[in-house]
């Protein structure tokens, strides 16, 4: 008999320790969320904007340094002018920022 009373539910706060646990998750979620998983997602936004908006002409530097002038476009590669005709192809991801946008003019 005393092992029945023994497992029987304790009265008390077990339904508001659930509930503070949840808002504590949802808290918790909340800031990586407008913390890390936000801005992560804007720049990664900028940058597919950026690697887009290259055009024929645009001065760049890509990701290991290498300075060049664009020279061709594909959808997935650019073709590269590192000077003296010499041509070299990337992809567009290895472009880490246009120096100098070329005027349309």
């Amino acid at each position: 008999m005393n092992y029945l009373l023994a497992m029987a539910p304790q009265g008390g706060d077990g339904g508001g320790s659930l509930v503070s646990t949840l808002i504590m998750f949802g808290a918790i979620f909340a800031i990586f969320y407008f913390m890390i998983i936000r801005p992560q997602q804007k720049k990664a936004k900028e940058r597919e904007a950026m690697l887009s908006a290259i055009k024929k002409g645009d001065k760049i530097i890509t990701s290991g340094g290498l300075h060049a002038t664009v020279s061709g476009l594909d959808e997935k590669t650019c073709l590269l002018d590192v000077g003296n005709n010499v041509k070299m192809k990337f992809e567009r991801s290895a472009i880490a920022t246009i120096v100098a946008q070329k005027d349309d003019n």
